[in-house]
């Protein structure tokens, strides 16, 4: 529980203040918590008294904020403070960095990922902090138009009306990624949203239906003109044999793995292993016609020491959405030929320490680049990542990490 909880407040060596928050409605109509926002909050004290206390270089990671109250906080601190908020902007780069390790797996051949980012159809099921923070890196940093991302909430496929207010939505946040006008087919139902939308990507991140990635809903990621074309009419039972290009990308990223919204073992049984997958929580190799996947656990722990250590070290004043796309590319980039050949998203959680040496340092130099940085690291990149590696901490003590 959380300090809004009694059963917190009654506790003994509780020492805050047994009162309910006090709740006010946004200038967007939401309710948020007063003391985290306006002039003269909580919040701002506390961000001003630390950045006083510690200097401008010191870093503030936000974690585990409600929505309402995350994406207001995040843009009233982000220009003033070296911050970001990982359930927001940690969660979007990792995705991001997992579907670019789709596109690799893919493409192998193709070293400049992003672009083809342009081209895929987004399905967002879920419409939180984790999947609104990423469609908005794709939209902001990476130049996907909003057209070809889709998102779900509890009342289906999100739409807004064409003119005017009213729709789906529950929030500014959602109503950015609401189609415009209400489909005028089945929209309610994720299976009737998949055959609707018809997406490449599908990222599942509810946290509150397990299983919702039905055998129905997952055989629709197939294309119908595919499976016309092979003669299968409808997907039921077909043995699937799709070219490595065409391979749909399923995330399923709601934790702790009873909430998953598939399992790796039906994503890749019900699929004869073409579906690229990856989960937000750890499941074993699935072995399907004698291929090994190895489905990437495409979690925040990619993303936020490398990205926090390469803001800090060269001293950026601000950590906009560019930074971010820039850690989430190298993750994608450290990828090697044993994690394709196992079908990873993501690198071997195994050489996660060269992972947060390739973020820091494609972090710190793309703060050089955009002149937010107030240390040079290095003329280059590899210049860059050479120093950092001479300041990475090493377990145990020992000499500096050499690069």
């Amino acid at each position: 529980g959380n300090t809004a909880k009694l059963e917190v407040r009654d506790h003994p060596l509780y020492t805050g203040l047994k009162q309910d928050r006090e709740m006010v409605k946004s200038a967007s109509g939401t309710r948020v918590n007063k003391c985290l926002h306006g002039e003269g909050s909580f919040a701002e004290e506390f961000m001003s008294a630390c950045q006083q206390l510690f200097g401008k270089g010191c870093l503030l990671q936000f974690e585990d904020f409600n929505s309402n109250d995350a994406f207001p906080l995040l843009e009233a601190m982000r220009e003033k403070y070296l911050c970001y908020n990982d359930d927001i902007q940690g969660t979007a780069a990792v995705t991001v960095a997992g579907i670019l390790g789709g596109l690799r797996l893919r493409h192998p051949s193709v070293t400049d990922l992003v672009p083809l980012l342009r081209s895929e159809r987004f399905l967002f099921h879920g419409a939180g902090s984790a999947n609104v923070g990423a469609a908005t890196l794709l939209v902001k940093a990476a130049g996907v138009d909003p057209s070809q991302i889709f998102m779900t909430n509890s009342r289906g496929l999100i739409w807004r009306n064409h003119f005017g207010e009213g729709g789906s939505y529950r929030n500014d946040e959602q109503k950015a990624f609401a189609i415009k006008g209400e489909p005028m087919t089945p929209h309610k139902d994720l299976v009737d949203v998949v055959r609707y939308v018809k997406p490449t990507v599908l990222i599942g991140a509810v946290g509150v239906s397990p299983n919702c990635f039905t055998k129905e809903v997952v055989t629709q990621l197939f294309s119908p003109s595919w499976l016309s074309k092979v003669g299968i009419p409808n997907a039921g039972d077909a043995v699937f044999a799709v070219p490595a290009d065409q391979r749909p990308i399923l995330f399923a990223l709601s934790n702790p793995k009873t909430q998953a919204e598939i399992t790796a073992t039906n994503a890749y049984a019900w699929t004869k292993g073409n579906v690229i997958f990856g989960s937000g929580t750890s499941f074993d190799p699935v072995t399907v016609d004698g291929k090994v996947h190895a489905p990437g656990q495409v979690n925040n722990v990619y993303i936020f020491p490398g990205l926090s250590f390469g803001a800090q070290a060269c001293a950026a004043s601000k950590i906009p959405d560019e930074i971010f796309l820039a850690a989430a590319e190298a993750v994608a980039q450290t990828l090697d030929s044993q994690d394709l050949a196992e079908d990873r998203v993501v690198p071997n959680l195994a050489r996660i320490r060269d992972v947060g040496l390739n973020v820091a340092a494609a972090t710190a130099w793309a703060c050089q680049k955009a002149g937010l940085a107030t240390i040079n690291l290095g003329a280059s990149q590899e210049e860059v990542k050479a120093k950092l590696s001479s300041m990475m901490w090493v377990p145990g003590g020992g000499s500096r990490r050499s690069a």
